[in-house]
């Protein structure tokens, strides 16, 4: 009789875990969709492997901007051009920052038993944000120290410079912050 047992339960086993895999799978439209879809991209790396490279130039400007910007005390020069295509000019100590870039998690996921959430967090200066400020910029004044804050878009637009430029449509530009070229040169 345990035999017996055995077999029915190894056949009751095998009916469930057949049902359980048979429910598993999703016959929806969305379902077929994303199965020719990853069929087709199959296909075409089949076709089209990706290529290789022996020396990647993305790598080496991100090096450069790390050895051009990595110094304490760089200087930052920004020219603004305005809607007229007239430029000014600031200098700035290091690069200047969106002010939606953060030094702490902006958001975290809380879990419970209903499901996962994700949950803003409060800024540095303890309020809330929606991180929508990435067209604001600030940064400090070169020599003074001051604090400076530049918006662009809507016609306005941003040039950054390690160096100051000397290029004719740039000979124009208006000192907008205390520090001119001039200044940050003796420094």
């Amino acid at each position: 009789m345990t035999r017996a047992f055995r077999a029915a339960g190894a056949a009751i086993l095998g009916l469930a875990l057949t049902l359980a895999l048979a429910s598993c799978s999703d016959n929806s439209s969305q379902a077929k969709e994303n199965n020719t879809k990853q069929k087709n991209y199959d296909r075409l790396v089949a076709n089209q492997p990706a290529g290789y490279m022996d020396y990647s130039p993305t790598r080496e400007s991100i090096n450069q901007w790390v050895k051009t910007w990595g110094k304490r005390g760089k200087l930052s020069y920004v020219y603004i051009q305005n809607a007229k295509g007239e430029y000014g000019y600031f200098v700035m100590k290091g690069l200047p920052v969106p002010s939606c870039k953060m030094l702490t998690p902006t958001e975290k996921v809380d879990s419970s038993s209903e499901g996962k959430v994700v949950v803003a967090q409060p800024g540095m200066d303890g309020a809330y944000s929606t991180g929508s400020n990435c067209n604001t910029y600030y940064g400090f004044d070169a020599t003074t120290g001051a604090y400076m804050e530049f918006t662009v878009g809507t016609n306005q637009s941003f040039f950054l410079f390690d160096k100051p430029m000397s290029m004719p449509e740039y000979a124009s530009a208006k000192q907008l912050g205390p520090t001119s070229v001039k200044d940050a040169s003796q420094r």
